[in-house]
């Protein structure tokens, strides 16, 4: 590790280090040029943004085993196939249809294995299924049909991450927080999960990447001004996980998942009392909490069990059909609510003691405050530190335990 310096951040210290990351491997571009009419249908205008800094590509898939998908460009571009190829020209806002067809991409009258589009010009972006974005395509037959990926510079990958997990308005420094927290995330990802096509999906799964309309001025500058930082622990780039609202706390992330990590510990959140983060109370029958919930009796009473911070561990449910047991994370999909930190409790007046038959069907009332897992940083925790005149650095320090900021080299 070379050329390293400290910042202090609130009482945490935070190491700025380089480390190396192995570059993507794929296909080179071949400046050859071909002619094929008759291949176009037109696209919409777009308006143009100015491209940046290039450096490490990531493999974003945006449609997955699809039948067929409309891939494009907004300059003039090539179409290859996988062995570089010309198959066609395109002229700049038009597009072709490709197809699935018997493990083989048809576009048109010609099949092929692999589907490249590759603007001519470096200011050119690519148009997948029905929005645009920065970097290539390319489009290969999967089990289910074609999947389309993106191949885009990690930093415009963030430009669009970051106005597409967080509010474009936010402090600038809320926006750094979350850029360095995304590009350590998406590292990792790609590092662990990632396949033989693609590296990430694009969804909440991963993390959201919508192209150029999630961008904005704002995000461009909060990932240019940490560009290449990611959060690291004992040498690696940590999993750094975040959702919208913890409520008040975070949780250690073994009480929520499975594998203890040291840098995902539970910390103290300025978010409890944020619009946003508190849910409007609603009432659900015991019929309709029986149904949502698969219980065949009426049930009696509902029985919480809370990890430390508050969350839902798991209901006991009692009622005329027995006693079950249900996972917080579990009732939470079923019920669909925003997070594991909420009560579920009887109306005001009726009896709930466990065991006992009310003398009517009871009604509860259910509200809680957070949005997410919980796990790792909070984004409005991150936007009311902000606002306190917290800094970037002392936001990802203070919402993940014992990391370093360190920059990367692509090699």
């Amino acid at each position: 590790m070379t050329k390293t310096h400290h910042a202090t951040a609130a009482n945490h210290e935070i190491q700025v280090n380089r480390i190396q990351v192995p570059q993507v491997q794929g296909l080179k571009w071949l400046w050859h040029y071909g002619k094929k009419s008759g291949w176009m249908t037109l696209l919409f205008w777009l308006v143009a943004i100015a491209p940046a800094w290039a450096g490490l590509e990531l493999r974003v898939a945006i449609e997955q085993n699809v039948s067929q998908v409309k891939v494009g460009s907004s300059t003039d571009a090539v179409l290859r196939d996988g062995s570089g190829q010309v198959l066609a020209q395109i002229p700049g806002m038009n597009a072709v249809m490709a197809q699935s067809e018997d493990g083989q991409i048809a576009v048109n009258e010609v099949e092929t294995s692999q589907l490249w589009v590759e603007p001519k010009r470096s200011d050119g972006y690519v148009f997948i299924g029905d929005k645009w974005y920065r970097g290539r395509t390319l489009v290969m037959p999967t089990a289910g049909g074609l999947t389309a990926v993106n191949y885009v510079d990690l930093e415009h990958y963030l430009y669009s991450v970051v106005g597409a997990e967080m509010p474009t308005n936010w402090d600038l420094e809320a926006l750094k927080a979350q850029a360095v927290a995304a590009r350590s995330y998406v590292l990792y990802q790609r590092q662990n999960s990632a396949n033989a096509v693609f590296d990430v999906g694009d969804t909440t799964q991963w993390q959201v990447y919508g192209g150029l309309e999630e961008e904005a001025a704002s995000t461009r500058a909060a990932v240019d001004a940490t560009k290449g930082q990611v959060l690291t622990h004992n040498g690696q780039i940590i999993n750094a996980v975040f959702h919208s609202c913890a409520g008040g706390h975070t949780e250690n992330v073994e009480d929520i998942w499975t594998n203890p990590l040291p840098y995902l510990r539970g910390v103290v959140s300025p978010d409890q009392d944020m619009q946003g983060c508190q849910w409007e109370s609603r009432t659900v029958s015991a019929q309709e909490l029986s149904e949502a919930i698969g219980y065949s009796g009426t049930i009696y009473s509902v029985m919480v069990n809370r990890h430390p911070h508050g969350r839902v561990l798991s209901l006991q449910i009692d009622g005329s059909a027995g006693s079950v047991t249900i996972d917080g994370d579990e009732m939470r999909n079923k019920l669909k609510l925003k997070s594991t930190l909420f009560s579920i409790d009887p109306m005001r007046g009726q009896v709930a003691s466990a065991g006992s038959v009310p003398a009517a069907p009871l009604t509860f009332q259910i509200s809680g405050s957070g949005f997410g897992h919980g796990v790792g940083m909070s984004q409005y925790g991150a936007y009311k530190l902000a606002q306190q005149g917290w800094n970037y650095q002392q936001i990802v320090s203070h919402y993940y335990t014992g990391v370093r900021l360190s920059r990367i080299e692509v090699q």
